[in-house]
C-alpha cells in the first residue's frame, strides 16, 4: 500500500530525535512538505546536515514548544512561508527517572510543560485551521508508561497518560470535521539512548519483550505515516501501542 501525501505540509515536533528525524524522513518520502521543530540547538546542524545528505529538503525550526507565544510565532511564519499546516506529530518527550519521594517541583513542572502543554500549544493554534479547511491530522505521542505507569516514573506516566486523555476529547470534537486525532505510544524504540546502555541492562529489558528485540524507529515513522494518511480517515481517538507485546490493552 502506498501512502500519497503529496503537498500536504507536515509539522513534527522534536525533529531532531532519532524517532523524529524517522518520521520526518517517512512522511517527506511520502511526499509531504515536512518541517520540523528542535528546542536542542546543539542537534540542529547535524539533522540538518542529514537530510540534506539523503536527498531530503527538511526544514529545521529552533523554538521552545512550551512557550504558547513561540509556538504562535513560528507557525505564522511557517504558514506565512509554505502555507497551512495539515499534519502535526507531537513527538515531545522528557522523563525524570527517581523515586517519587525524590522528585522535585520543577521536574515535575517540566515533566508536565515538555509532555503535555506542548501538545496543548501547537492544537490549539493549528487544530482550528484544519477543521476550517475540512482535513487534519494530529498524532501525539504517548507510552505505555502511560497506560501502565512504572515505578520511578510517576510524572512521566502522568504526563503521558494525559496526552491520550487530552485525544480522545480533541478527536471527539474533531470528528465531524474531517481531523483525526489519534495517539501513538511506542515501548522500547532502539535509540541513541538505548545503544549506549550495557548489555546486562539491555538484555534484561529485551527478556520482558515477547518480540524478544527493541524496536525500529523506521517502525513508528510507519506507523505514523499511515495514521496521516487518507486510508486512516475513519481512525480517531484511539491509542496504538508499538512495543513488541510488552504492554497490550
Amino acid at each position: 500500500m502506498k501512502i500519497d501525501l503529496e503537498n500536504r505540509i507536515a509539522l513534527v515536533a522534536e525533529a531532531c530525535s532519532d524517532v523524529g528525524k524517522a518520521i520526518c524522513v517517512q512522511l517527506a518520502e511520502s511526499g509531504a512538505r515536512v518541517i520540523g521543530l528542535t528546542s536542542s540547538k546543539e542537534n540542529i546542524n547535524k539533522s540538518r546536515a542529514y537530510f540534506k545528505k539523503i536527498g531530503l529538503d527538511i526544514k529545521i525550526h529552533s523554538t521552545d514548544i512550551t512557550d504558547f507565544n513561540a509556538c504562535k510565532k513560528i507557525i505564522k511564519k511557517i504558514e506565512t512561508d509554505l502555507g497551512c499546516i495539515e499534519i502535526v506529530i507531537n513527538n515531545s518527550e522528557y522523563i525524570a527517572h527517581g523515586d517519587f519521594s525524590k522528585l522535585s517541583q520543577q521536574q515535575w513542572v517540566d515533566s508536565m510543560s515538555v509532555n503535555l502543554d506542548s501538545v496543548y500549544n501547537l492544537c490549539r493554534l493549528i487544530s482550528e485551521g484544519m477543521t476550517e479547511r475540512g482535513f487534519g491530522r494530529i498524532i501525539n505521542f504517548s507510552s505505555m508508561y502511560g497506560r501502565k505507569g512504572e515505578a520511578g516514573q510517576s510524572a512521566y506516566a502522568a504526563s503521558k497518560s494525559g496526552v491520550h486523555g487530552f485525544t480522545m476529547a480533541l478527536a471527539q470534537e474533531l470528528a465531524r470535521k474531517g481531523v483525526t486525532v489519534n495517539t501513538v505510544s511506542p515501548g522500547y524504540i532502539k535509540t541513541v539512548e538505548l545503544e549506549d546502555m550495557n548489555t546486562e541492562d539491555s538484555n534484561s529489558i529485551i527478556a520482558e519483550i515477547p518480540a524478544a528485540r527493541f524496536g525500529e524507529t523506521d517502525e513508528v515513522a510507519s506507523l505514523v505515516d499511515f495514521l496521516c494518511s487518507n486510508q486512516a480517515s475513519f481512525i480517531t481517538g484511539t491509542d496504538i501501542p508499538i512495543n513488541g507485546g510488552q504492554y497490550i490493552h
